[in-house]
Order: structure tokens, then sequence, then C-alpha cells
């Protein structure tokens, strides 16, 4: 979880994601940025993100990503 936050915390310093759980309905993250996340979560744990997983639930908390990056690697 925490190589999550801290990919989070490069694109946003400022918010705190460990009960932030609104990224996306509240604009805090934007399609730049989750082509950012996508790229940076993909190399830290070396897995594809598969379009289907590219949806707002999975990337409006830090917790939902890093549930979103465990099944990833479990399906590996």
């Amino acid at each position: 979880m925490e190589e999550v936050l801290e990919i989070l915390r490069g694109l946003h310093p400022e918010v705190d994601y460990e009960t932030c759980e609104t990224l996306i309905d509240d604009k805090i993250i934007d399609s730049f940025d989750i082509v950012t996340l996508i790229s940076d979560l993909s190399d830290e744990f070396d897995i594809t993100i598969p379009v289907e997983e590219i949806k707002p639930e999975n990337f409006n908390s830090a917790k939902a990503l890093y549930a979103m990056v465990e099944r990833l690697l479990e399906d590996e």
C-alpha cells in the first residue's frame, strides 16, 4: 500500500490519500493523472492494467487502487 501512496503523493502531495475516497468524483485527479498512475503502477508492480479495469471506482481512492493492484497480481 505504501508504494501506491508514494505514487499518488508524487501527483498531488497536498491530498490526504489515506482518507480521501473521492479522487475521481471530486476531480482531484484527472485523465492525465490516471495515465501517469497506470504507467507508474505498471512499472512499480510489474503488472498490466487492462482497459476494463480503467473505471472510476478503481481510481477513486488509494484503497481502491491497491485492491486493483492486488487483484491483478493474483491473476498473473
